[in-house]
């Protein structure tokens, strides 16, 4: 089978407006990318909660559509309904079928992210058997292992946990963070999360790993007292959450975030300075760690 794609830059502020109308002028599916992404002009947006950017100066607007879709009409009916202008020319063209799911795999490859601890997707067999293998379907939850934000959460992960710990994840995403936790040696580890398919998802990889991982959503999270607390989420999110999250870490315990660049770093420890001590402690590929101690009393 085989399908039509529709491609055009225009204006960010018009960029949804025009998505919306080109799926309710018949596409399938709709995608916005940086139209100068690999470009100096390149710029870094993330939509995270409390952001007003939501879209790039100029943004590519990706519209699939069915083969014998009349698709130039209804990009003509999708201008005309979000007064978006083009930028450049549109193009149109055929995308065949493909293997999708063996495209997918092949993104991902059995990865190294500290000393001895490995990442290994579910279709390889671990490269070191003898190291400390997290074994990953990587699905639509969040936490790969390959983005920066989780690697410099995993190797802090590697060099703190001790068999006493009980970690708490806030905002586990795939369960990675909390599973290598176990598999490092602690004690409990508790994973919440605000969506219901990062908590399936979670319980599934900690029954592809043999761990026990106490996944919850964040609504029905019991009160926990973690001696080690990581949340690998966004700079926004984690602002917010900074009473919740170290209310559930206990005095003297501590504490790491990421999902954080270096400009936003400032306001989130800014935001945890009533409960907690923490500065920057790591880099990676433009994102930092930020870790620290929750006070025995609170400021």
């Amino acid at each position: 089978m085989a399908w039509q794609r529709v491609e055009l830059v225009v204006a960010g502020s018009r960029a949804q407006a025009l998505a919306d109308a080109l799926e309710e002028a018949g596409a399938l599916s709709t995608e916005l990318t940086d139209a100068d992404a690999g470009t100096s002009d390149e710029q870094a947006v993330f939509g995270e909660p409390g952001s007003d950017t939501h879209a790039w100066p100029r943004t590519r607007v990706s519209a699939l559509f069915n083969l014998t879709f009349p698709a130039r009409a209804a990009l003509q009916e999708a201008l005309a309904a979000s007064e978006a202008e083009v930028d450049g020319d549109v193009r149109i063209e055929r995308i065949e079928d493909a293997d999708w799911v063996a495209l997918t795999q092949r993104q991902f490859e059995p990865l190294q992210v500290g000393r001895n601890l490995w990442i290994v997707p579910t279709w390889y067999k671990p490269p070191h058997p003898e190291a400390v293998n997290v074994i990953l379907d990587p699905g639509a939850a969040f936490g790969t292992g390959s983005h920066p934000t989780t690697r410099l959460c995993l190797a802090w992960l590697e060099e703190r946990i001790t068999p006493r710990d009980e970690l708490l994840d806030y905002g586990c995403g795939s369960g990675i963070l909390a599973i290598a936790a176990l598999k490092l040696g602690a004690a409990r580890a508790v994973g919440v999360d605000i969506d219901p398919l990062a908590v399936e998802t979670a319980r599934y990889n900690a029954a592809q790993n043999g761990v026990t991982l106490e996944v919850f959503d964040a609504q029905q999270a019991p009160q926990v007292q973690a001696t080690v607390t990581v949340a690998n989420i966004l700079a926004n999110p984690l602002r917010v959450l900074a009473p919740a999250i170290c209310g559930h870490t206990r005095p003297g315990a501590d504490i790491a975030l990421s999902g954080i660049l270096p400009e936003q770093a400032a306001a989130v420890i800014e935001a945890y300075s009533p409960w907690a001590d923490l500065a920057v402690t790591r880099e990676d590929a433009g994102w930092v760690l930020v870790t620290g101690r929750r006070r025995q009393t609170p400021c």
